[in-house]
């Protein structure tokens, strides 16, 4: 399944006034980075990949429409796996991409230098 594109371009508006937000495809989905560091993602199989700090993600995980990610079999400490859409009435969409950006921006920025010598 491919991500939904209402939702990443929901995220897109969410995201727009905030410096140093760069957008790339990952694990299938489209990913919202700051400073280089994934905040949140569209993802493939629906709803967001959320990054938070580990300690809080495991206090909002509600096993219904928030569940720890999952990738390869293995649980990713610190992300959360969001159930949301773009036709979010009540605006919890919202809510996680502000929470996943101020995470991320709490992260040492990464030198897109290095990066681009790494590839």
């Amino acid at each position: 399944m491919a991500y939904d594109r209402d939702l990443a371009e929901l995220v897109r508006e969410l995201t727009a006034g905030e410096e140093g937000v760069t957008e790339r495809p990952m694990f299938g989905g489209l990913a919202f980075l700051v400073g280089g560091n994934m905040a949140v993602a569209a993802s493939r199989q629906g709803g967001l990949l959320v990054r938070l700090d580990p300690r809080e993600a495991a206090e909002l995980e509600d096993g219904d429409g928030v569940r720890p990610m999952v990738m390869g079999g293995r649980e990713m400490r610190g992300w959360l796996h969001v159930d949301a859409d773009a036709d979010d009435p009540d605006g919890d969409v919202g809510r996680w991409v502000a929470r996943g950006v101020s995470y991320a921006r709490s992260l040492p920025a990464k030198d897109a230098k290095k990066r681009a010598r790494r590839r």
